[in-house]
């Protein structure tokens, strides 16, 4: 998944999620923590994917994802193109009204506009994308 979007959550605590990351993710997908004050938004292809995973995982690692599982929120879209992100969630990422819709690959993050500002300052420079190509070989 690719590009920024800008949104806006609204008072219900629902998202509209940008039409071109609405067909990678599907009508039904998965919501959940991110290793950054952000969510991390899953296709169900995606998502599958990650339970295969886990599957092959030792009891005593699987216990560790459990966070990723008990927050983790299957949303489907609604008539407008818009889901519902649980309270729990929106606290976790810190979502109250501005939200930056980023993809990242197979998945779409879902950030506070002014956190994503502050981060993407950070990455977005000549050296971190010197790092990036030199990680990938390329």
């Amino acid at each position: 998944m690719t590009g920024i979007y800008q949104h806006t959550i609204d008072a219900k605590g629902r998202l509209f999620m940008p039409a071109k990351l609405r067909e990678e993710l599907g009508d039904t997908f998965y919501v959940t923590l991110s290793v950054e004050k952000c969510l991390s938004a899953y296709s169900a292809e995606s998502w599958d994917a990650f339970m295969a995973k886990i599957r092959t995982m030792s009891k005593m690692n699987q216990i560790k994802m459990r966070p990723l599982f008990s927050h983790a929120a299957k949303c489907e879209l609604d008539t407008q193109g818009r889901i519902l992100i649980p309270q729990a969630l929106r606290d976790f990422a810190g979502l109250t009204k501005n939200v930056t819709v980023v993809g990242n690959g197979d998945c779409a993050e879902l950030w506070d506009s002014d956190t994503w500002n502050g981060v993407d300052v950070l990455e977005t420079t000549p050296e971190n994308i010197a790092d990036v190509f030199r990680e990938l070989d390329f």
